[in-house]
């Protein structure tokens, strides 16, 4: 099913540069797919982020999109469910990106299982092996855009990996997509201006607005302005995540309903075994990359058609 877009969904959108601004500085994404990236080499592209909400943190002023009624609704509607939980709002903020973001899915939780106490790679691998959807979180996303830039659309995958993409680019300017981006593959486009290339920096860099009451924004690295622009020249989106649940009763037995790590290891051997795979899921091996190949070669994870080449591809 493809997300619901919606238009004019914040009613002032200074509030949300006033919240930008209070929160900033913005630093680099890193993420799972880049976890050994060097902190002083500049492999990063100028693609920021924070978190306003996220476990116990809750920063001020984030109920305007964590619990946006008309956003909760819309989710509401999507999964036809009654029961919509918020529990993350974080913000990306980019700008001179010649390639795409990776095409990719959210990344899953599970009742028991998350980012928390389970290692990426793995609750990647238990999504992708279907074997624990009796335990995953569904969740409900919202992207929201401030403004729009040379470039920056969004291709989506509503149809699934192996049918084409569809975009939302273009007028952007406060609309909001609302849907499951954990099932569906999704990539940020590439994002202007594009004259000077793709800019690169080092984790360590920062994004905040200028002293001087310019309106400008500008990215620092290492005690050096690298770039700095107007923030209408930046790409801001704000991201809202909520876990769904069809009715109060689901959600008091999925939530009794939870996952150990040896649970997860009994669950794949059984059906590394039944499948004759010459792999073993050993606890004690759970870093070893070895061993992370092989479980991920008996369960890959799709690759979206269509999909454009990443700037993390190339970084």
């Amino acid at each position: 099913m493809p997300p619901i877009l919606l238009h004019d969904v914040i009613e002032d959108v200074g509030d949300v540069v006033r919240l930008l601004a209070q929160h900033a500085p913005y630093t680099p994404l890193g993420g799972w797919y880049r976890p050994d990236s060097e902190q002083d080499e500049p492999t990063f592209p100028m693609w920021f982020q924070n978190d306003w909400v996220h476990a116990d943190l809750r920063v001020p002023g984030s109920e305007l999109f964590l619990f946006h009624e008309r956003v909760a609704q819309t989710a509401r509607e999507f999964y036809d469910a009654e029961v919509i939980v918020p529990h993350s709002v974080y913000v990306n903020m980019m700008a001179a990106l010649t390639r795409s973001g990776p095409a990719h899915t959210d990344n899953p939780r599970f009742h028991g299982r998350d980012r928390s106490n389970t290692p990426m790679w793995l609750l990647r691998t238990m999504l992708w092996s279907g074997l624990f959807d009796r335990y995953a979180i569904a969740q409900a996303t919202s992207i929201w855009w401030m403004n729009d830039v040379e470039g920056g659309g969004l291709m989506y995958w509503p149809d699934g990996p192996d049918r084409p993409p569809r975009e939302h680019v273009g007028n952007m300017a406060n609309t909001a997509l609302v849907g499951d981006n954990h099932g569906m593959f999704h990539q940020v486009g590439p994002v202007g201006p594009f004259d000077q290339g793709t800019r690169l920096v080092t984790a360590r860099a920062e994004l905040s607005p200028t002293p001087d009451g310019s309106g400008d924004w500008a990215v620092t690295d290492q005690g050096k302005v690298r770039y700095q622009a107007p923030l209408e020249q930046y790409r801001v989106s704000i991201l809202w995540k909520a876990d769904v649940y069809r009715n109060e009763q689901e959600q008091r037995q999925q939530m009794a309903d939870t996952l150990s790590i040896p649970d997860v290891a009994r669950i794949f051997n059984r059906d590394l075994e039944e499948r004759g795979a010459d792999v073993h899921l050993d606890l004690d091996r759970i870093e070893d990359p070895a061993l992370i190949a092989a479980v991920n070669a008996v369960y890959p994870e799709a690759v979206p058609v269509d999909k454009a080449p990443s700037i993390f591809d190339a970084a």
